[in-house]
């Protein structure tokens, strides 16, 4: 038998959002130790409510006890979670340099602490390649899950050449796109798609109190973001009085344009294990973006979330939705979205054949994948 891995991960902070590194590390084996480290931030600090609002977040953090979670995802026993104290600055060198240090002397504590021994050392982000070759590692693992070079909210030029450090560094390049996985040396690097929590979007939910009671109801959940083509849904809200458009997240763009429309409604954030009730109640579940580098090389997790749960699906074209085109009502980016309602809802008859295309993605499957890639590290 394998002797079991430890891993030192390098990932956003745990429980924040359900993202795919905390899906696949929760279903590693459970001889397999975890050091979970927080994130240390992609971009200097701003004076906006946000960023206090998100700095307040990081000190409760330091404050409490180490194993902390948000409950998104469940955190196995196996898993340590750490939030560290560092500088969110990628653009300072000395920033960097002090990180260095201060990364080193806390993970070796944790390491210690937890019982981890020459640990794989594995970033999701590339702001923990600080603390590359500090820790004696056996092996690096760089999960690259998004475009850093487009994504809204980052220092791009500092990130990336961190990036460029793991890439060159790394013995194994997971890329959750084929569009990023064309970016890295290819005798090392493993395509991934995202997987899906089937059994939980798959399963009958009750419907939420909060959904409009009467009438369709075209839905969207995730950050409404820069990449979300906000004058899309207003025309449509306009073209179709006596539909509904649910948004669930929290709202981090420009959404005038929205405001003030009566048959439009910000429900706010919704824990995850909530959201089926919403999908499975949607007459149209929506993925209405723009056409921006970061779409493009991106693999969104509702996209596979809305398919396990049966619901009709109106998207704008970007590669990751092609292998499901033939599953979903596509339009083309800045086009109307108004008449591909009217086709999704009269879609429900294949409810069940969206559900069967991804019954075999689940995020156990994937894991398995990752974990024969691991072991043969």
């Amino acid at each position: 038998m394998t002797a079991p891995h430890d891993l030192i991960v390098f990932g956003e902070d745990w429980g924040r959002h359900p993202s795919s590194t905390q899906h696949l590390i929760a279903r590693l084996p459970q001889d397999w130790q975890v050091c979970w480290v927080n994130s240390i931030g992609l971009r200097r600090p701003r004076l906006s409510l946000r960023d206090l609002k998100r700095l307040a977040t990081k000190v409760m953090a330091l404050m409490r006890s180490s194993n902390h979670d948000g409950g998104q995802v469940p955190r196995p026993d196996h898993i340590h979670v750490h939030a560290p104290m560092a500088v969110p600055w990628p653009a300072s060198q000395a920033a960097q340099s002090l990180n260095r240090r201060l990364l080193a002397r806390q993970c070796r504590r944790w390491l210690h602490e937890d019982g981890l021994h020459r640990p794989i050392f594995w970033a999701s982000l590339p702001t923990g390649v600080v603390a590359l070759g500090t820790l004696g590692e056996r092996a690096v693992v760089y999960y690259c899950g998004d475009d850093f070079s487009s994504l809204a909210g980052v220092d791009h030029a500092p990130v990336m050449a961190m990036e460029q450090q793991l890439v060159d560094r790394a013995d194994l390049i997971i890329a959750a796109s084929e569009h990023l996985a064309r970016r890295f040396p290819q005798n090392k690097t493993l395509y991934l798609p995202h997987g899906v929590d089937f059994e939980l979007f798959a399963t009958p939910a009750a419907r939420p109190d909060d959904l409009p009671e009467s009438g369709p109801i075209a839905g969207f959940y995730g950050s409404i973001a820069d990449w979300v083509d906000v004058s899309m849904l207003a025309d449509a809200a306009k073209e179709r009085p006596n539909w509904h458009f649910v948004l669930i997240g929290s709202v981090e763009t420009d959404v005038s344009e929205l405001e003030g429309l009566p048959n439009l409604h910000f429900l706010g954030k919704r824990p995850h294990h909530d959201l089926p009730g919403y999908v499975q109640h949607f007459h149209a579940s929506l993925l209405p973006f723009r056409d921006t580098d970061q779409i493009r090389h991106c693999n969104p997790l509702k996209l596979r979330e809305y398919l396990a749960a049966g619901s009709p699906i109106v998207s704008t074209r970007f590669p990751a939705m092609e292998p499901y085109a033939h599953l979903l009502t596509v339009i083309e980016p800045c086009s109307r979205l108004a008449p591909a309602l009217d086709t999704a809802r009269a879609d429900s008859a294949r409810n069940a054949i969206r559900r069967d295309a991804v019954r075999n993605e689940g995020w156990d499957n994937r894991a398995d994948e990752i974990r024969a890639a691991l072991e043969r590290l």
